[in-house]
């Protein structure tokens, strides 16, 4: 028997008779999932004023449709029973949370809406008396507005008073109901109170850390959407009891102004901050005594310090592994703490899940990246791979993408490497990627074609900068739109630069590096590549044309088209309406007369010619910015797709074609646009 199954089998016949009592720095999260809710749920909460549980639901406010006046000027709240620790007295450490529900406010035909419901932190379970109408059961004539209200409170309006921006809109109320801030949710395409029935699902996030509050919304059964439609700053502890209560609160107004305000699910999430004074308690049985004590304590010493020893050796070898690697890169990005990253991501929580890869998990983060302490988002790498492989990954993207500087790729903000955890932190793109806004229904719309023509220019432009512009040539070997992001203001980003290697001069592939094997995503993958296994600055523009056919079509090269009962990839189904003389048939039909016919006919034949089946006969970046600018023609584009042939694989990769045309329009800033995204 080895001594640490001995020192275990010990511990366990000890711990029978020895109780151990210790209050964690930081013992996780308290939390509460409603899927339904049933009248043995008062067990849980409590309900105030005209509230009820009924049909499965937390009817707010009184259940009826047939009584006018049974449902006029009423209000409620139902509260849960249990408080929660917000923030610390001894310092600035605030407790985050996390919240969603699924509401709705209904609203009879003959009914105009009225008044609205509200999520709220507050330091009792009580609500004020004569809180109907205006108040929104949170407060009333004589205490709005005072900071001895303690209550903050996120409302759904549905009736415009003069201190509101219109009658369909959110806010972030504190002590009071006139908002700090509000959205508008008509340019969102949500109605909080349309006539009839309709569920809104709505997740709510507070990092204790950033002091950033965040609301997302969206009709029930879509999904969550990339960017906050509210995301506020608030410093909880100014404005909240330390222990504080959650809970829901709404009113109606005088006939025809009501509504039915109905909770149907809730959860929470709250993080558990330390006690003010830890300490370590320990309780020895009578029948043991004081030497079982010393004797307990010198095994978990035993078993303490062995776990040391192991964990130190593993994190010298890792460390001395990532000192070497990175100690000759000059200008390296910031280093940041894991704790820091930790907190910014609220312990990688899965409401902050940004999108996974064969890489890693993508997360949101809320960090102070500057020297004035001002919350930022990130966007945090997590690599999930093994050890080994997760190294080399790591160091491939940090290696290439740390001195990249151009407007159109996402910038490296800093790294983490700790106790095994490997982080990459980039810029936040709140627009998400491009692929969510080609095919999600709730996004689309948002692509019109100036929009899609400017991408392509700035992706292209990015191409370019990559393969003629940095000191290396770059191959990003992974060109798709889930890896193109959008910003603020829809400019692209070219990301993810995991299966990316930087070719030195003279070099054509990364297989002449020892990095075998075929990279990519099928359907944006050159066909010479499974052949050769080499990725070249022509299977970048492959990609690329691929990504231009998928955005002007609104239809994915991964995937087949269903034409005339045969079935066709992308390229082949463009080719063949090219061959036809339909090549606008392939235009996407969600676009309607919405777009420039010259630019889209442009924009395919390009998408065409980058997708040649000869390397070689593919245009280069800098012809694809001049084209996409208007500067250059197209090359010819024949109507038949030509046959892919077999390169050799001992001869040296072909160069593209040479041509001549002017760079007076190409700088490293990018690819001049001039008139072919609009009339």
């Amino acid at each position: 028997m080895s001594i640490n199954v001995a020192i275990i089998i010990l511990l366990i016949t000890l711990l029978h008779v020895v109780e151990i009592q210790a209050a964690p720095l930081f013992s996780g999260r308290n939390n509460f999932s409603f899927d339904a809710f049933e009248v043995a749920d008062d067990s849980f909460l409590k309900r105030q004023g005209d509230s009820s549980i009924n049909s499965g639901a937390l009817q707010l406010t009184t259940d009826t449709t047939s009584d006018h006046d049974a449902i006029s000027n009423r209000s409620g709240r139902v509260m849960y029973l249990k408080p929660f620790k917000l923030w610390s007295s001894s310092d600035d450490n605030q407790a985050s949370f996390n919240s969603s529900f699924l509401i709705n406010i209904n609203r009879q035909p003959n009914w105009t809406a009225g008044e609205g419901l509200a999520f709220v932190i507050a330091p009792d379970i009580s609500i004020p008396a004569a809180s109907f109408g205006q108040w929104l059961g949170l407060t009333n004539a004589s205490t709005n507005g005072n900071q001895s209200n303690q209550i903050v409170a996120i409302e759904f309006d549905t009736e415009k008073q003069d201190y509101d921006p219109d009658d369909n809109h959110i806010g972030l109320n504190i002590n009071s109901v006139i908002s700090n801030k509000t959205v508008s949710l008509g340019p969102h395409n949500i109605t909080l109170s349309p006539e009839g029935s309709t569920n809104h699902k709505v997740w709510l996030h507070y990092n204790g850390s950033s002091k950033l509050m965040e609301v997302y919304m969206v009709r029930d059964g879509e999904p969550k959407p990339q960017k906050p439609l509210l995301s506020e700053t608030i410093n909880l502890k100014d404005h909240v009891n330390q222990q504080s209560y959650f809970g829901f609160a709404a009113s109606t107004g005088n006939f025809p102004a009501i509504e039915l305000n109905c909770v149907l699910k809730w959860s929470l999430e709250v993080d558990v901050l330390k006690e003010e004074s830890d300490s370590i308690s320990l309780k020895i049985g009578l029948g043991v005594g004081v030497p079982a004590g010393v004797i307990l304590l010198v095994l978990c010493g035993v078993l303490y310090v062995k776990k040391r020893i192991r964990r130190s050796e593993d994190e010298d070898v890792e460390s001395n592994f990532f000192d070497k690697s990175l100690s000759w890169l000059p200008e390296m990005p910031k280093e940041f703490k894991y704790n820091d990253i930790k907190k910014a991501t609220n312990n990688f929580h899965e409401s902050m899940r940004l999108g996974e890869g064969g890489f890693g998990i993508v997360y949101k983060g809320i960090l102070n990246i500057k020297d004035d302490n001002t919350a930022t988002e990130i966007a945090v790498k997590q690599f999930s791979r093994d050890k080994i492989k997760g190294k080399d990954d790591f160091l491939a993207e940090l290696t290439i993408i740390y001195r990249l500087r151009h407007r159109n790729l996402v910038r490296l903000i800093g790294w983490c490497y700790d106790k095994g955890k490997l982080l990459l932190l980039y810029d936040f793109m709140p627009n998400g990627s491009l692929d969510k806004h080609l095919y999600e229904a709730s996004n689309h719309n948002t692509l019109n074609w100036e929009r899609r023509y400017k991408i392509l220019a700035d992706v292209a432009s990015a191409l370019h900068y990559l393969h003629n512009e940095y000191d290396q040539k770059v191959v990003h070997r992974d060109l798709k739109a889930s890896n193109i992001l959008l910003d603020s203001d829809y400019n692209a980003r070219l990301s993810d630069f995991g299966l990316a290697r930087a070719l030195d001069n003279g070099r054509n592939s990364y297989a002449e590096l020892g990095l075998p094997g075929v990279a990519g995503t099928m359907g944006y993958v050159a066909p010479e590549c499974f052949h050769t296994g080499k990725a070249t600055p022509e299977s970048d523009v492959f990609g690329f044309g691929a990504v231009v056919l998928e955005v002007v079509c609104g239809r994915s090269p991964a995937t087949g088209i269903d034409h005339d009962q045969r079935f066709f990839s992308l390229v082949d189904w463009v080719w063949m309406l090219h061959r036809d003389g339909k090549i606008q048939e392939a235009v996407d039909e969600r676009l309607g007369n919405e777009y420039v016919v010259d630019g889209a006919e442009r924009l395919l034949l390009l998408g065409l010619a980058c997708s040649h089946p000869i390397p070689s006969e593919r245009p280069q970046a800098q012809a694809i910015c001049q084209i996409i600018g208007g500067t250059m023609s197209v090359p010819r584009v024949p109507p038949f797709k030509p046959l892919f042939t077999w390169p050799l694989m001992d001869a040296p990769s072909s160069s593209t074609t040479e041509s001549t045309f002017s760079t007076s329009t190409l700088s490293s800033k990018g690819c001049s646009v001039t008139n072919m995204s609009s009339e």
